[in-house]
């Protein structure tokens, strides 16, 4: 069964774009001459990811999480108008940004020192004296025709030097997107990692009276903004997940009353059911290459793990269902599968991993208390999990073998943990009861348990699934 959905998503590549490096300046070289371009036949970053251990520039993460890094960020201007309002906002998305990984601290823009900048390049000892380690300089230029140019460039202060500089031209509504990418080069070039701004998180929107509230899969900004509804609402939603490669997502429906995966094309809107075999189909996981999808589907008591193929249409069993194996995660690298069962007999539910052709199955949670919903790490070094216990709910990491279990956060409900892309935050749902009903928030924490952030959503919001670069 195929069907067309009213609304289809836009694409999120950024076409027709220009990506100019720009050269580094000095007090006789002004900002813009002499930039070479290269149009770009889909868009790409303009900073790739680091070789070895990083770029030169790169600082600790343990030590920036200890000390945050001081970084500068004034408003990007327009060189025409000195003032410019997207110039504002664009730095105002990166400064939020950068302040949302805890490993970055806005200096506040009223310390600035007057005419900073000469010629383009920066009065050294008028940031030193700010205890800036790095400084984001900017501009917005309306090339009109809807175009606009924005160019930042990223200095270190101790250096005495800049560091990257870069340019886009694209159409005046990408500036969100703008803002994030260079968000990310900036992360990479001072972590010498890969950011996670430039991503979408598709959830569950609740909404509606508590009794018989309505279940929207809904996608957004990782930050909340620009929240787009995906289905209607006649039929309940649940359990979203991002395809790693295409423009997918794969999602539970509960059309006509019978809860079955399906995906939902994100360039057309249209989506398909993924089969239609056993008494349910439910928690559907994608492989790392995106080519096939982990499933649960029940049989008379129990529920048992499958693997589809998204291409012939094959379905491989992994477990049996002579016991409930539900919520199957893979390893990054695609070689393993952490999931939740009650097959030990223990009476509660386990953390178990097997290989990825249902081999080999060994349990890994041995804490009290019952685990549910795990997520493997894109860094394949942690497994994040729900956990019952007698102090309510809780968001925790461990190690692929059961080791160093830490609870991050805990409270009345919290379920629901999803990595962003560079295994560095945590998103989850927390859900928390009111007088009638309750209130449900998506939050962000770090994986050292630090930096917890409530992320804003129109509607109540549950289900997280933090998706991967766009690109």
């Amino acid at each position: 069964m195929t069907t067309n959905r009213p609304t289809p998503f836009p694409h999120p590549r950024l076409p027709d774009t220009l990506v100019e490096r720009l050269p580094a300046i000095s007090r006789r070289f002004m900002i813009g001459a002499g930039a070479a371009g290269l149009i770009l036949p889909r868009f790409a970053r303009a900073q790739t990811a680091p070789s070895g251990n990083g770029p030169s520039n790169a600082i600790n993460v343990s030590g920036a999480h200890n000390a945050p890094i001081p970084i500068a960020l004034p408003a990007f201007t327009n060189a025409s108008a000195g003032t410019s309002e997207v110039g504002d906002q664009i730095a105002q998305v990166i400064t939020s940004d950068l302040d949302h990984c805890g490993l970055f601290r806005s200096i506040d823009q009223t310390s600035f020192v007057p005419n900073s900048l000469a010629n383009g390049v920066p009065v050294w000892n008028n940031w030193s004296i700010l205890g800036a380690q790095a400084l984001v300089t900017g501009n917005v230029t309306d090339q009109g025709g809807g175009q606009v140019r924005v160019e930042y460039r990223l200095w270190g202060i101790a250096q005495q030097k800049q560091l990257q500089g870069t340019a886009y031209t694209t159409t005046a509504n990408n500036w969100r997107r703008i803002a994030h990418i260079i968000a990310d080069d900036i992360y990479q070039q001072l972590i010498g990692e890969k950011g996670y701004f430039d991503t979408r998180v598709a959830y569950i929107s609740v909404s509606g009276p508590p009794t018989s509230p309505t279940r929207r899969m809904a996608i957004m900004d990782y930050d909340g903004a620009n929240t787009r509804f995906l289905t209607s609402g006649r039929w309940m939603a649940l359990s979203p997940q991002f395809n790693p490669t295409r423009q997918q997502l794969a999602f539970v429906s509960f059309e006509s009353n019978r809860p079955r995966v399906f995906l939902f094309d994100l360039q057309s809107g249209a989506r398909s059911m993924v089969g239609d075999f056993g008494e349910m189909s439910i928690g559907p996981r994608f492989s790392p290459d995106g080519a096939s999808l982990l499933l649960s589907v029940t049989r008379g008591g129990g529920a048992m793990i499958v693997r589809y193929d998204l291409g012939s249409r094959r379905i491989t069993q992994l477990t049996d269902a002579n016991s409930i194996n539900v919520t199957p995660s893979y390893s990054p690298d695609g070689s393993k599968i952490v999931f939740n069962s009650d097959r030990d007999g223990s009476g509660d539910q386990q953390l178990f991993v097997m290989g990825a052709d249902g081999s080999n199955v060994q349990r890994i949670s041995y804490g009290s208390g019952r685990y549910a919903e795990p997520d493997w790490s894109p860094t394949g070094d942690m497994i994040a999990f729900t956990k019952l216990g007698s102090g309510g709910f809780g968001i925790g990491v461990m190690k692929p073998d059961g080791s160093g279990e830490r609870i991050l956060s805990q409270g009345y409900l919290e379920e629901g943990a999803s990595f962003c892309p560079n295994g560095r935050v945590i998103m989850f749902y927390r859900q928390t009861p009111l007088r009638v009903g309750n209130v449900s928030h998506l939050v962000t924490i770090g994986t050292d348990g630090f930096n917890e952030r409530i992320t804003p959503t129109p509607t109540n919001a549950t289900d997280p699934s933090w998706g991967p670069l766009l690109s």
